[in-house]
This record gives structure tokens, sequence and C-alpha cells, in this order.
């Protein structure tokens, strides 16, 4: 699958890589847990003799810092492929972020029998992508695309192919022109709806293959931690040429399987065990190697570090090493990001939601806009410069209604799939959390 496509705004976006349904924290769904309730003193003293009672132990609750993490992280994803701009995956390295707090997550599933681990993290993927995939596939054959005839999938390989929007363990079909050039979308909307689909994949293959890592990193963490850096010097330089999507899909796992083992180190107390001044100095000089390697290697966006994978994959590494080593573990957002709160706990409950449907989102923003061409006050020639200059800031202030529309359509599958009650809107408004502090706790 190529990696850069264009949106509506005519931009190279990076690839859309998303999130798990267990972003939110505890591999259950269940909800945040509040403060235990101190026992108050009675006036009339247990007798001597009596024992203690033993603490009541409660489930943890969500780490609030890591859930602030993922919501910026999508919030950037979609931002990005809106605008396009290169350097935003040097600010805010989304992927290897949302790849490290899915693998903490599923180190701490696996305290649990593994294959009922990933029953449960397969279960919670499929349902949302098979929503999506009903449609963006009824698109793609209501506008004459025929798998077994395109060039590029054809025959009954084409046909084959299709399984991946059923189960995504390869690459999904999809043309890169369908419909017309004059009709509502691009003729390349089916590039960018499909466009998430490809993160999916590398998470599915990162959950298989968790027992197995989590079981070297304990047996040997540093070689298991930096391997995939190796691996990425090898495939993602041309040392060693791997074609089609094998190719694309070994170079997935290498850019961003250390950052899912760092995932485990946060997990397993081996960043905190690592002086901090060691680990971050160690994070800036492998940060400042992958910058370096950019700068030789600029694509054809320039600093866009997607296409770049032996950058993206340094950078990002020692980018997630400091987020985690500075990791302070939240209960409740702190301050001002208090005010969050309730967007924040919606973007984690919702996020494979927000993740697969924001890209053909971005693209429904572009024929509703266009109707304001229409309008009688529109018909000057300043008006429609106007229009034309604030056009994709107008898209950015469109996507967001259209994602909450979508979350109330179809955010209730997310449910289904982690078998709980199905809720249109789950922001945490109705959870019995307490309120918030301004102090952080620290884990």
């Amino acid at each position: 699958m190529t990696r850069g496509h264009t949106t509506g705004t005519g931009t190279n976006p990076e690839p859309t890589r998303p999130y798990d349904s267990a972003y939110a924290g505890d591999p259950n769904g269940a909800a945040p847990t509040p403060y235990a309730v101190p026992q108050q003193r009675t006036a009339t003293p247990a007798p001597a003799l009596a024992p203690a009672p033993a603490p009541a132990v409660g489930r943890p609750g969500r780490d609030r810092y890591l859930d602030l993490l993922r919501s910026v992280a999508l919030v950037r994803v979609v931002v990005y492929h809106l605008f396009g701009w290169a350097w935003l995956s040097v600010l805010f390295p989304s992927m290897g972020v949302m790849f490290a707090l899915a693998g903490s997550l599923m180190a701490r599933s696996l305290k649990r029998p593994a294959m009922s681990v990933i029953r449960g993290r397969v279960r919670r993927l499929l349902p949302p992508m098979w929503a999506f995939g009903v449609l963006v596939l009824t698109m793609m054959f209501v506008n004459g695309w025929n798998p077994s005839d395109d060039p590029d999938h054809g025959g009954t390989w084409g046909l084959i192919e299709l399984f991946n929007y059923i189960v995504p363990i390869g690459a999904p079909p999809y043309p890169w022109h369908v419909g017309s050039k004059s009709g509502l979308l691009e003729d390349t909307w089916a590039v960018q709806a499909a466009g998430p689909l490809w993160y999916l994949r590398a998470y599915l293959w990162f959950v298989v293959a968790s027992p197995l890592l989590l079981w070297l990193f304990r047996k040997a963490p540093w070689p298991t931690l930096l391997a995939p850096l190796g691996l990425t010097v090898l495939v993602g330089t041309d040392l060693v040429k791997i074609p089609g999507e094998t190719g694309n899909a070994v170079t997935d796992f290498a850019v961003y399987g250390s950052c899912w083992v760092l995932g485990f180190a946060h997990h397993e107390g081996l960043l905190k065990q690592i002086p901090r001044y060691v680990s971050v100095s160690s994070a800036s000089l492998v940060m400042a190697f992958g910058l370096w390697w950019a700068s030789n290697h600029l694509g054809p966006d320039g600093w866009d570090l997607n296409d770049i994978p032996l950058a993206q994959a340094t950078w990002s590494f020692g980018f997630v090493v400091i987020l985690l080593q500075y990791s302070p573990s939240w209960q409740e957002l702190p301050g001002r990001l208090a005010n969050w709160d309730r967007l924040i706990t919606l973007s984690n409950n919702r996020a494979v939601t927000i993740y697969l449907w924001h890209n053909l989102l971005i693209m429904a923003t572009v024929p509703i806009i266009d109707l304001a061409y229409r309008l009688p006050f529109m018909q000057g020639e300043r008006a429609v410069g106007a229009l034309d200059g604030s056009y994709t800031l107008w898209m950015f202030s469109l996507v967001w209604p259209l994602i909450g529309l979508v979350i109330l359509a179809v955010g209730w599958i997310e449910d289904l799939a982690a078998k709980r009650k199905p809720r249109l809107w789950p922001n945490g408004s109705t959870s019995k959390r307490p309120r918030p502090s301004t102090g952080a706790h620290r884990g």
C-alpha cells in the first residue's frame, strides 16, 4: 500500500495508523475506579483480639496521563491528514505513541491466559472494522469497481484479498480511481477511506506476537527492545528489499516494534529502574540521529518522517522513552486539564470509530462546503475568494461535528465488541468520578 495519499485538500498525509479499542485504559472497558473512601473511626474501638479486616483489593483505575496521550495523538492524526503539515510528524509522532500505549496495555492484559487476551483484542477490533468496511465496499461496488477486473488486484486473487476487510491479516484491496472526477467525492476517495486499515493489520500482528515478545522481553529485555531498530536498519534503508505489501508489513513491524516493546518496559517498570538523566540523554541522542538521518534522506514531502522509516523509528523511539520516563500516574486530570476530562474520556472510548472514519469524513466536508458557493451572497468575486482562502479551516471546523455524528451512529458497536452495554455518548458524565484535584499522583 502506498503510504502517501492525498485528501480533499490536495495534501500528502501520513499513513493513517489507528488506535486500538483497548486504548481506553481498563482492558475490559470498565469505568475508572475512584479512590477508596477512608473508613471513619467509630466511637467504640474494636476488641483488642479481633483481627483487622484485610483491605479490599480494588481494580486499578484508568491512567489519565495515558488517556491524555491517546487523545492528543488521535487529534494530531486528524489534523495532519487534513492540513498535511510534514512538521507534525516531528512535533508529535502519534503512531509511535499509540503503539507504545497499546503495548503497555497488552502487557497488562497478558496476566491472563494469552489466547483469551488475543481473542478479546481481536473481538474488540473487528466489529467496528466490519461496519466501516460494509459502507466503503458498498460505495466502491456502486461506483463500478470490480476487484476481479482491477489490474492491481485482478482475477481470483483480487476476490481472495477481500477477506482482509473481514480479518486484516494483509492489505485490503481498493481502486486507485473510482467514480467520476465530477462526482461529490474525488475519484481517489477509496485510497483515502481504506488508508487507515493498514494500521489494523499492523496492530493485529503485534497482538498475535505479544505473548512471544513479552516472554522474550522478560528473558532478554534489551535485545528484544532494540532488535526492531536493527531490523529497521535493514528493511528501512533498502539494504534488504522485500517487495510489495509483504515489505510494507515487515517495515511497519520494524519501525514501530521498539515502541510496542517500550510499552512492555513501561508496564514492567524497566524504565523506572534507569536514572532519568541516563534515559533522557540516551533518548535525545537517538532522536538526534533520527533527525540527522532524515536531513540526508528527505522525501517528496520534505521532513515528513513517514517517508523515512529509520528516522521515524529512531525519533519515535526516543520521543516515547521521554514521555514514558516522565509518566505520572494520574487517576484524575490535574488543574486545567480537568476541563477536557469528558472529551478525553469520549475519544478514548471511541478511538477505533474516530480513527477508522476520520479520513472519509474529511473528504465528506468538501461537498458540504461547496454548497456555500450556491448561496446568493456568495456570487461576488470577493466572497468566493474569501471562501477559497479559508476552505481548509472550514473543513477543520466541519469534520468534528461529522465525527460526532458518526460516534452517535456507529460508535456503540465498540461497546458490543467489548461486551458492554451500548452507549451513545460515553464521555463519563454519568460516572461517579471524584472531583478533579490539582495534584498529580506518581506511580
